[in-house]
């Protein structure tokens, strides 16, 4: 079983893609989920603004110069700055797994559906809600020179490094912080009460043992 990649720092080139209301859908159209694997998803991320026809031919397909991910200064991306409600629509895993795929390793956005921001943290991308502004504010100093004006995430600290030294805050509910630092999924996170687990059956066969039969 292969678990999360354990987050503590991280920096790399972030994208400004401010849109409001992206959807699972536009994360991942459904015309694109046709592999029993996680594995290659990311060819398909934003796959309806990445390329210039839906169509897979064998020399693959087109990418669209003008998406912001195909643009040579944001090869390579691994942090997005969105717009609110990122996430939001469908329940599908496979956007998160997309995005994962690709090496989105940090999303910051003003709000997130909640499945979708459930499922960042059980799959190693580390969601961040901050203020509308503060994004801006981040998305005008990366644009200048992406490629040199790298935000650095810091989640054992619970801050954003980024111009000039200057730092930028955020909030995370424990379980999740812990969940990325330690590189754990639910499973591995359950697992690791295993023996309180089967001390807690072994106790209810003598008490309840009709229940055990």
């Amino acid at each position: 079983m292969t678990h999360p990649q354990a987050q503590v720092f991280h920096r790399g080139v972030a994208a400004p893609l401010l849109r409001p209301n992206i959807d699972t859908d536009a994360i991942i159209p459904s015309r694109e989920i046709s592999r029993v694997s996680k594995k290659g998803l990311g060819e398909s991320m934003f796959a309806g603004w990445r390329y210039l026809s839906t169509r897979v031919s064998t020399q693959g397909r087109e990418p669209d110069p003008n998406f912001i991910l195909n643009r040579e200064a944001y090869q390579g991306t691994s942090i997005l700055l969105a717009g609110d409600n990122f996430g939001c629509g469908s329940s599908r895993e496979h956007a998160v797994w997309a995005l994962k795929d690709f090496g989105i390793r940090a999303i910051l956005a003003p709000s997130f559906g909640g499945i979708f921001f459930n499922n960042c943290a059980l799959n190693g991308i580390l969601a961040i809600e901050l203020e509308e502004a503060e994004i801006q504010r981040l998305a005008d100093w990366v644009q200048v020179d992406p490629r040199a004006n790298l935000l650095q995430i810091d989640l054992a600290a619970q801050q954003i490094l980024w111009r000039e030294g200057e730092k930028t805050g955020f909030a995370i509910e424990p379980a999740r912080r812990s969940l990325l630092l330690e590189g754990l999924d639910s499973i591995a996170a359950t697992l690791r009460q295993e023996d309180a687990i089967a001390a807690f059956e072994a106790a209810d066969r003598q008490r309840r043992p009709w229940v055990w039969m």
